[in-house]
């Protein structure tokens, strides 16, 4: 026996509510997110486009540019090595272990960025368990590029792996086991098809990554030493500035690290858009 009636709709709140829950979700990003973005760039050209520029080439705020992008280069590669290796084996092996394993990867999330820090500093400073061996063979690694880098990569670790591990587990094995079924190898199996499966999921890790690797503040401040011009980051490099009421300058060199995020959402929006759109083929 058929029915006339309409469908029921996904939702059944009134428009007004709709337009409610829209209004203060609006509301909420504009207040806490774009008000203080756009305030960045306020204060950053305050004293004109002269003084920004200047701030921003400061032989400081280039080193400490390049020490940022150097942290990141080291700690993205790395964190993606291990991040596709871990979350593969958990998704495609059963070994024993597994549940520790995955709990090791979230250790970095609970773990406080300042008493990561201060673990690096116990375990490799001067007065730390390896720190006189280091000493004894000239290898510095507290408030130097290598501390950064470990520090940077423990805070990150995480990211990639929790992006693909869903990822992983959701596409099953059917199609790779059909592959070596076939004669096809390991490398082959993996290159042909599972890596074009999660590449748009791999990516969009890096990208995450990379963004936190950059902004990282509390982790890379206990192990940097905060040396002017050798081992401050665009972070730390801001918080001296402003220490110091240097606050167009200070806002200047947040901007950059402000349009390193815009570039990031930007980019990831496109991974997106351009994942959604391999859905529907």
């Amino acid at each position: 026996m058929s029915s006339n009636r309409a469908p029921l709709a996904a939702t059944t709140e009134s428009p007004w509510v709709r337009r409610l829950l829209i209004g203060t979700a609006l509301g909420f990003l504009g207040l806490f997110l774009l008000v203080p973005l756009a305030l960045v760039f306020v204060k950053a050209f305050e004293e004109g486009t002269a003084a920004y520029w200047a701030a921003v080439r400061t032989p400081e705020a280039l080193s400490a540019v390049r020490l940022t992008l150097s942290a990141a280069a080291f700690a993205v590669p790395i964190n993606l090595l291990f991040g596709l290796a871990a979350a593969w084996a958990i998704a495609k092996f059963r070994f024993s272990g597994k549940n520790l394993l995955i709990t090791l990867i979230d250790v970095p999330f609970a773990v406080s960025p300042v008493i990561a820090g201060m673990m690096f500093v116990l375990l490799f400073g001067l007065h730390g368990w390896l720190g006189p061996w280091l000493f004894d063979h000239d290898w510095k690694v507290i408030f130097a590029l290598p501390g950064i880098v470990l520090a940077t990569i423990f805070v990150t670790a995480p990211m990639i792996a929790r992006e693909l591990l869903p990822l992983l587990q959701s596409q099953g094995s059917a199609e790779e086991e059909a592959a070596l079924t076939l004669g096809a190898s390991g490398w082959q199996t993996f290159t042909r098809i599972s890596l074009p499966k999660i590449r748009w999921g791999l990516l969009y890790g890096v990208i995450l990554c990379n963004a936190r690797a950059m902004g990282e503040f509390g982790a890379v401040s206990v192990v940097s030493g905060h040396i002017r011009g050798l081992t401050n980051t665009l972070p730390l490099h801001v918080e001296i500035l402003y220490n110091e009421y240097a606050f167009s300058a200070a806002f200047a060199v947040a901007s950059l690290l402000t349009l390193l995020a815009l570039v990031t959402l930007v980019v990831k929006s496109l991974i997106e858009w351009r994942a959604g759109l391999r859905s529907l083929r």
